[in-house]
């Protein structure tokens, strides 16, 4: 009778367990390597912060801060919050470690669960797990594309094609506050509810971005912030979109797009996969004009993306793709008796200070039990060594996709093995 817990994980928390890991792990740290190609220093944050931290980074109109944060005291009756995104955080860092006084632009990179109290759904969970990157101090639409590259760079090094990225600019402080004004105008004129009409007199965008039928109907002849640029705006936009096209990073310019952050200006950009239904953004970010000086800092430009690496496997899965070794070693030893454990042991730690993975038959299991073991993790080989073997100073090596299996030195199975794997 299988015993099972009592316990099981929160709702809306995902547990990645052998050896389906392996491709978390994978995922995650092939987001984050164009991002290290590129000079992004890793930054390590607190998983939670103060929460006036994000009411005035995030943006006190969005549906993160209103609905969504994880917030309650400490023991000092500080009301503190789980962090629901990154970039608020890295800033508070960035300011208080005086990075920004150093070499501009700060580029860092980071990843980790984030949460947010959501309604669980494929592709939603109340802990997701994301990489993000922020490139702060410097206002450059070459900096801009650099960003949306190295997210391209990471999906398709993961070998996702089946994705569209949308780009489109959110103005600046020269033309925000006249588009705004336009839009309230329209909106006003529209029979929204009340609570509609609020978000509308706080941050008017935010209702473009209501996924509800009767509102898109409502919206759709809205004003688009893109058709009202300044001359500065546009041009920016324009050097951003050229320099995509030079690198041959493809977009499509989608006008009606709002993120659900408050801070963003200027560039902003989603990586959409149909594959997920309706979680479809599998990433995203943009430039953020003001909100390191909103946070108490220099006056300071910046951009980043979150990327998602629950939703890159889902997409990856919708793909019929993976990515990451479930094998859970290269090489897995099989000692026939005690002195033979004691000598595969030490044969072990040469070869995974050798950099090879290496497990090994534990708690005196028969010869049938110890090669069942080996199938299972996954090894391209196995060492099998007895009296005899030591003996002659020999071991046996067995190829686990063909059966084939041949005696060689003790003295050599690390040359040997480093060998056989690179072959």
């Amino acid at each position: 009778m299988t015993k099972t817990s009592s316990f099981s994980a929160p709702k809306g928390v995902p547990d990645y367990v052998p050896p389906g890991s392996a491709e978390f792990v994978a995922v995650r740290d092939g987001l984050l390597r164009a991002a290290r190609l590129a000079g992004y220093g890793h930054i390590e944050l607190p998983v939670f912060e103060d929460t006036g931290l994000f009411a005035r980074g995030v943006g006190e109109s969005t549906d993160v801060v209103t609905k969504e944060m994880y917030t309650f005291p400490d023991r000092g009756d500080r009301s503190v919050t789980l962090r629901p995104e990154g970039t608020a955080g890295v800033m508070r860092a960035v300011i208080e470690h005086g990075l920004d006084r150093g070499q501009l632009p700060v580029k860092l990179s980071y990843a980790g669960p984030f949460f947010r109290y959501e309604r669980p759904q494929a592709g939603r969970y109340r802990q997701l797990q994301q990489v993000g990157i922020e490139a702060i101090g410097v206002d450059d639409p070459a900096l801009d594309a650099e960003v949306i590259a190295i997210a391209d760079a990471g999906f398709r090094g993961l070998g996702l094609d089946g994705f569209r990225l949308e780009v489109t600019s959110l103005g600046d402080e020269t033309c925000r506050p006249q588009y705004r004004e336009l839009l309230q105008d329209f909106l006003f004129g529209l029979p929204l509810d009340e609570e509609t009409k609020r978000r509308a007199e706080l941050n008017p965008l935010r209702v473009l971005d209501d996924k509800r039928p009767q509102v898109r109907e409502m919206t759709a002849n809205a004003p688009l912030m893109i058709d009202h640029l300044s001359e500065s705006a546009k041009a920016h936009f324009e050097q951003v979109l050229g320099h995509l096209d030079a690198l041959g990073v493809p977009y499509v310019v989608n006008p009606r797009m709002v993120r659900g952050l408050d801070y963003y200006t200027k560039t902003t950009f989603e990586f959409v996969h149909d594959g997920l239904g309706a979680q479809s953004g599998i990433g995203g970010g943009g430039r953020y004009d003001g909100l390191m000086a909103e946070l108490g800092g220099q006056p300071l430009s910046g951009i980043g993306f979150g990327l998602g690496v629950d939703r890159t496997m889902l997409a990856l899965a919708a793909e019929g793709k993976s990515a990451g070794d479930e094998a859970r070693c290269e090489v897995f030893g099989v000692p026939l008796g005690d002195a033979a454990k004691q000598r595969l042991v030490v044969v072990a730690a040469q070869l995974r200070a050798a950099g090879i993975r290496v497990d090994l038959a534990y708690g005196g299991r028969g010869v049938k039990g110890a090669m069942k073991a080996a199938d299972r993790s996954g090894a391209k080989f196995t060492l099998v060594l007895g009296d005899r073997d030591m003996a002659e100073n020999t071991i046996g090596l067995k190829d686990m996709a063909t059966g084939d299996q041949r005696q060689i030195p003790l003295p050599e199975v690390v040359g040997v093995i480093r060998e056989s794997l690179a072959g």
